[in-house]
């Protein structure tokens, strides 16, 4: 229903709403407030968190009077004389080449849909595994290949390639809204992960983009790079599982569908998901021992600030361990994914696009993830693709607005076949 969560405020009421008066008003007042929106606009289109951020930046543009093409994407650079003179760009209409006053930005937002990129820098597709992108399907990667068509080059030695998060596919849906990123379930009290040899890999409330590389690891000697995310009943009512919300919410389709797997027994959930009972049995009754303890001692989870924002406050002793025991049981496949890539095209302090020499290539830069990212594919939290991408786009409008303008010419003109 157009219903977005703007916190983890938010979020805990959102939780609690089949549990407290409190969380039940904040939600009546949330789809109040979608209603009404349905009522003055004839739809519910708030505009909050990612969305606020770019309406923001496009009311400014809007106001300073810059055109925005809509499905018009860059072919190619106009690239005459050793420096970047425009772009060649695909419209309705056909082709227009477009040159520029002063340079041309990049800013694509990186390639985590370009299969031969992603294939040659991810591990587990290169090892034929699956993986999942969150990010715009149009993100194909066109800055990287036109600053590599005038001698630049994408920076592959980075600590990660991308920024991952860990997903799992929704049946019925498509593109982007078939996938759910795994951002607050793991970290709550009553899951945990295994892979399909019944066995924790990790701490399960750790950052997303560090769960991945885990993960991958885990299962290298194994033919798929998944895990499942497992639960009771008991938990499953309380938080929720990846799509599937908490009680009242009905989660019968779910089931149906394929999406959760349900046994009445640990060894009837292991038998429909391809996992070793025997050794799952036993990882749970050691993980409920320790969890009821609330402690850790095989991946320390719950033992640190970031497992605890996270967390369930209200959950004691630890607000990230909590045991497994009520039945029916479930299991959620999850699969590698990501948010973004953070490999790039290598730019200096002013985001000028860098040739092979490491000279920079006159009239052309880039910045958002088509650059490469300053924190070299390390993740210091959420916003490690923003930050640095609208912090480098800010620098090459500066360092643009000071620079000379190129010889006069026409600025638009029509390509012909």
């Amino acid at each position: 229903m157009g219903l977005a969560v703007g916190s983890n405020v938010e979020m805990k009421q959102l939780m609690n709403a089949g549990r407290s008066m409190a969380g039940l008003m904040f939600v009546l007042g949330k789809f109040g407030a979608v209603l009404r929106d349905i009522l003055r606009y004839g739809k519910p289109d708030p505009c909050t968190r990612g969305r606020a951020l770019i309406a923001r930046l496009a009311r400014t543009a809007f106001d300073c009077g810059v055109e925005l093409w809509l499905n018009a994407p860059a072919k190619q650079l106009v690239y005459a004389d050793g420096k970047v003179e425009g772009a060649d760009i695909q419209t309705a209409n056909g082709t227009v080449r477009v040159l520029a006053r002063k340079g041309v930005i990049l800013a694509s937002g990186g390639f985590p849909h370009d299969a031969k990129r992603t294939t040659a820098l991810y591990p587990h597709k290169a090892a034929g595994r699956e993986h999942h992108s969150l990010g715009a399907p149009g993100n194909i990667g066109d800055g990287a290949r036109m600053a590599e068509s005038v001698g630049s080059s994408v920076e592959t030695a980075v600590q990660q390639p991308a920024a991952w998060m860990p997903v799992s596919v929704i049946p019925g849906y498509h593109g982007s809204k078939a996938l759910w990123p795994h951002i607050v379930d793991r970290q709550k009290p009553g899951f945990i992960a295994v892979t399909v040899e019944g066995k924790r890999f990790f701490d399960e409330a750790a950052p997303y983009h560090d769960f991945i590389p885990a993960l991958a690891k885990a299962c290298a000697h194994l033919p798929d790079t998944a895990c499942y995310l497992l639960c009771d009943h008991t938990t499953i009512r309380r938080y929720g599982l990846g799509f599937v919300k908490p009680a009242p919410v009905p989660r019968g389709k779910h089931i149906r569908s394929g999406y959760i797997l349900r046994g009445d027994t640990l060894a009837e959930l292991a038998r429909k998901a391809g996992i070793d009972a025997a050794a799952l049995e036993q990882t749970v009754q050691r993980f409920n021992v320790n969890a009821r303890q609330g402690v850790d001692p095989d991946f320390g989870r719950g033992g640190d600030v970031y497992d605890h924002s996270q967390g369930d406050p209200e959950h004691k002793p630890n607000p990230n361990l909590g045991p497994i025991e009520t039945g029916p049981f479930y299991a959620l496949r999850l699969l590698p994914g990501d948010i973004g890539t953070f490999s790039g095209i290598r730019t200096d302090g002013n985001a000028r696009v860098l040739d092979a020499d490491g000279a920079p290539i006159p009239g052309l830069y880039a910045a958002g993830n088509d650059a490469l990212n300053f924190l070299s594919g390390a993740y210091a939290g959420a916003g490690a693709t923003l930050g640095p991408g609208m912090t480098l786009a800010y620098i090459a409008a500066n360092h643009l607005s000071a620079a000379a303008e190129m010889p006069a010419q026409v600025q638009v003109e029509q390509c012909h076949a």
